[in-house]
């Protein structure tokens, strides 16, 4: 499918601020062939909704077909673009291993019609992708007949062939018996070095020792590299291993005329052939981004109509990777944007987070808009923004004498330019790199232009005014990253509601600065912003216990729930129960019923009296009684019946292990058991592995 249109402003500097050109990387690493390797490389995120929306849904159909056991292949195959060129032009020839890349694609892309088409949950992504492709096994078969299992030309490809090689076999044979009825004489006479023979030129020679080279029969071909052994093809062998060669010559002939003609065959079906290539390649780029996925535990999120984010359990991809293989925790973020909040300030100490969570956000959006899913929870909601612009590091240029201040005040006049209600701004230490009181005024101003231009953003500072500023603003917001005073240590936490303290003290102090140092350092401020940072910090610490109290009290909440539940069920059990007694209750009673009605015919029967209309009642009673009986037998046998399946055929799924041979239910396709992990199997059918479900297999032997 053609490229969305891409986002505006998108350049190598706002891939590498936000380290989108890591995934893509990371893409080239999991492409399975040199097309997907390209796209990953000229990825670049769109602005066009319907289009992020399908690539995102393709990409997690693929994750989900793969994962789940449908037997869909690993697309291992190899691009058919030298091929489809050949075929192209008049009277050319495939070589062999162009009819093995051509025989690969036809079974893998009918695997992948068969697997699509026996699916009980529907692909429609995927379906879409092969539309127009057909099951093709004449392309197949036609390889089959001249090639075997091996990819070799088979011998009866041909009658001519079948002629030739025979007649070869034949040669050898002649040649290894005047071989070995030459070598036996020359060692007989002892002529024959330690080594006894060697091939040289592709011929079986005799080692001779040198000094008796002229007394044996035949040509030489070489000797040794000190000379003491020369090696003699014996002349009984010379014209037959001429014949052998004529031989040769005959069957690369004849190879040659069965590949012009199944080559001839084969051109039929190039439209067929073209589609392997496009399909199969465009399904192996939707499979790098899932494999991507699969790596980075990636999510499909909601697409909203309009810009804006709201992103829970939120993960870095890249630092959630690297602190897995450290064996270190990636706590979560937990970020919204949306039109009445849509600018949100974070502050808070250093290496507290600020810029990562600020990331987060930028790279996550890069992503979703590029069709990839991320690591996010799934009831995450994702808006599409026209333009993502961010100002992050430091960006000196000693070539063109540029300092951080001056190319971010660049990239700020830039932004002012550009900025819209669909830009997503991304300001890192947003009006540092001046005078802090000059700086934080100009760093105000702009925040406010920003701010008038209806645009969404994520900004980090330490400047008040800035903080001060957005809690004024009815659109913006504060957020800080929590700090623990008790262990003087980030939490790598954001909070939103509030400005945070810089801890600009604190900070210092774990970093190993003396207090006398600090205390002096505190005497230079003012003492009303000393105050201020203070409470600050006091502020977060009560909102911190306060934080814990109420998970204390949720905590007591679902504990009682589970207690309710609990109840629920006794409850349910003892109603059961009753039930049971009830139904043993009715039954006494009946028996009860019937004993009493016995009792009474028998008390009422007269010895040596006619007893007519007695008999008569007793008939009666017996009847309505059988009747009874009958009909409650007939229910039971119903629900017997209604609740009894069909009789399964035995698949002996439980018998298969490693190494067994097995074939899909869904189809006729054999193929052997590499790996077993549970209900999961791998199997080879031929040259291509997949993944499938037990219960989806049939064991054979």
């Amino acid at each position: 499918m053609k490229p969305g249109a891409p986002i505006d402003h998108f350049d190598a500097r706002v891939a590498e601020d936000l380290e989108f050109d890591v995934v893509q990387a990371m893409l080239v690493e999991l492409a399975g062939c040199a097309s997907s390797a390209v796209r990953a490389e000229q990825l670049v995120p769109s602005k066009d909704r319907i289009w992020v929306i399908h690539r995102l849904q393709e990409t997690d159909e693929m994750r989900r077909i793969r994962s789940g056991g449908h037997g869909f292949p690993l697309l291992e195959f190899d691009e058919l673009k030298r091929e489809i060129k050949l075929l192209g032009v008049r009277d050319s020839v495939l070589d062999e291993a162009g009819f093995r890349r051509i025989s690969t694609a036809s079974r893998i892309m009918n695997i992948v019609l068969e697997v699509l088409a026996q699916s009980d949950e529907p692909w429609p992504r995927l379906e879409a992708v092969v539309e127009g492709q057909e099951p093709n096994t004449e392309l197949i078969d036609a390889i089959d007949a001249v090639f075997d299992a091996k990819g070799h030309i088979r011998d009866d490809a041909s009658p001519e062939l079948s002629q030739i090689r025979g007649d070869m076999t034949t040669v050898r044979r002649k040649i290894n018996r005047a071989f070995l009825r030459a070598m036996k004489s020359v060692q007989d006479r002892g002529y024959l070095a330690d080594i006894r023979e060697g091939f040289v030129q592709e011929r079986r020679a005799l080692a001779v020792i040198s000094s008796y080279k002229r007394q044996v029969s035949g040509a030489a071909l070489g000797s040794s590299n000190t000379g003491s052994v020369t090696f003699i093809e014996p002349g009984a062998c010379i014209p037959l291993n001429h014949e052998l060669e004529m031989l040769r010559d005959d069957e690369h002939k004849e190879i040659r005329n069965i590949l012009r003609e199944l080559t001839r065959n084969i051109r039929r079906h190039l439209p067929a052939i073209k589609g392997y290539q496009r399909g199969l390649t465009e399904l192996d780029w939707i499979a790098t981004r899932a494999r991507l996925a699969s790596k980075l535990d990636g999510s499909l999120p909601q697409i909203r109509k309009k810009p804006g984010l709201h992103l829970l359990s939120a993960y870095h991809p890249l630092l959630q990777q690297t602190n897995k293989i450290a064996g270190k925790e990636t706590l979560p973020q937990h970020v919204e944007l949306h039109r009445k909040q849509r600018m949100l300030v974070i502050s808070g100490p250093n290496a507290g987070g600020k810029s990562i969570t600020m990331k987060t956000v930028g790279l996550l959006q890069m992503m979703i808009q590029s069709g990839l899913l991320v690591p996010c929870h799934s009831a995450s909601e994702v808006g599409i923004f026209r333009a993502i612009l961010p100002d992050i590091g430091d960006h000196q240029s000693i070539e063109n004498q540029l300092s951080t201040y001056s190319y971010r005040l660049g990239r700020m006049r830039h932004f002012l330019n550009v900025a819209d209600a669909s830009s997503l701004m991304l300001l890192d230490e947003f009006g540092t790199g001046s005078d802090p009181e000059l700086g934080g005024a100009l760093a105000e101003v702009f925040f406010e232009e920003l701010y008038d231009r209806g645009c969404f953003g994520v900004i980090t500072t330490h400047y008040a005014n800035i903080k001060t500023r957005a809690a004024k603003m009815p659109e913006a917001f504060n957020g800080s990253m929590l700090f623990n005073r008790e262990s003087l240590a980030p939490m790598y936490q954001l909070e939103v509601g509030q400005p945070g303290s810089s801890f600009t003290f604190e900070v210092a102090e774990i970093n190993g600065i003396g207090g006398k140092l600090i205390e002096r350092a505190k005497g230079k401020l003012d003492k009303r912003r000393v105050e201020l940072d203070g409470l600050l910090g006091d502020l977060h610490k009560e909102k911190s216990k306060l934080a814990k109290l109420t998970n204390k009290q949720l905590r007591a909440e679902l504990e009682a729930e589970k207690a309710t539940a609990e109840a629920e069920r006794l409850k349910d059990a003892m109603e059961e129960k009753e039930r049971n007694l009830n139904s043993q209750f009715d039954a006494l009673n009946t028996a009860r019923v019937r004993s009493t009605k016995l009792t009474q015919f028998v008390d009422r029967f007269q010895s040596g009296k006619p007893n007519k209309g007695l008999l008569e009642e007793i008939k009666t009673y017996l009847a309505k009684e059988k009747a009874r009986q009958e009909e409650q037998a007939l229910r039971t046998a119903k629900g017997k019946s209604k609740g009894a399946g069909k009789r399964r055929p035995n698949h002996q799924s439980d018998k298969i292990v490693l190494g067994s041979l097995v074939r899909l239910r869904s189809g006729q396709e054999r193929g052997d058991v590499v790996e077993v992990k549970g209900d999961l199997v791998t199997v080879m059918f031929g040259a291509f592995k997949t993944k499938v479900k037990r219960n989806q297999l049939t064991w054979l032997r």
